[in-house]
């Protein structure tokens, strides 16, 4: 399922932001979304994801629009059936465990459990000793890779990571990187991953690179 942004551009307060942003990203496809802090490496992601409004162009996820000129009315559908999206910060239900987090995460996306999976998610991210823990009583670490688990196992057409890997060891990295992409190639998913992060760079096979609000 191909992700597809034509001319994209937004700017605050007047200030241009994002300026006619283009690029495409075939299903099963991976590129690292890269760029200084500030060149709206995560506003271009919400754009994407339909959680923010562009002023101009067009983002499409196979024939369905996300963002364009009829506004963003598939956005919330395109996310709940076809992404998964790691955030910077941790978003799970803090009353409930690990474990029930993605249980109700597969539930609302899918309408279905996959315990089987969820279980082989958590033993790849190394955390499945702390399936039961709230999530308050996480380690940065383990709280991150809490949050790519919460978007591996909702199977996405369209993978995407904010910063996946910026508070991981060396060794946690290359396995975040390695799952991230083998849960993409087996899905035949899409992944867009935006980071700061140089050790992700030898694992996709593409890089976009935006600065001054352009992709170079």
């Amino acid at each position: 399922m191909q992700l597809s942004v034509a001319n994209v551009g937004l700017s605050f307060d007047g200030a241009p932001v994002l300026k006619d942003v283009s690029f495409q990203l075939p299903g099963g496809e991976s590129a690292l979304l890269v760029g200084p802090s500030g060149s709206g490496k995560s506003t271009l992601l919400n754009v994407i994801c339909g959680l923010q409004s562009a002023d101009a162009g067009k983002v499409t996820l196979g024939d369905q629009t996300i963002a364009g000129e009829s506004g963003i009315s598939q956005a919330d559908e395109v996310r709940r059936s076809s992404m998964g999206i790691v955030f910077q910060t941790l978003r799970l239900v803090s009353a409930l465990t690990l474990r029930a987090n993605l249980l109700l995460a597969q539930k609302l996306q899918t309408g279905a459990y996959d315990r089987a999976l969820i279980e082989t998610t958590l033993a790849s991210l190394d955390i499945a000793h702390r399936a039961d823990a709230k999530p308050y009583v996480l380690s940065q670490g383990e709280a991150q890779r809490a949050a790519i688990a919460r978007a591996l196992v909702v199977k996405p057409k369209l993978l995407i990571a904010d910063e996946p890997t910026s508070a991981l060891d060396g060794a946690n990295a290359k396995r975040v990187a390695e799952l991230l992409l083998g849960l993409a190639k087996d899905a035949g998913a899409s992944l867009l991953v935006a980071t700061h992060d140089d050790r992700l760079t030898p694992y996709l096979a593409k890089t976009l690179t935006l600065t001054g609000g352009r992709i170079a």
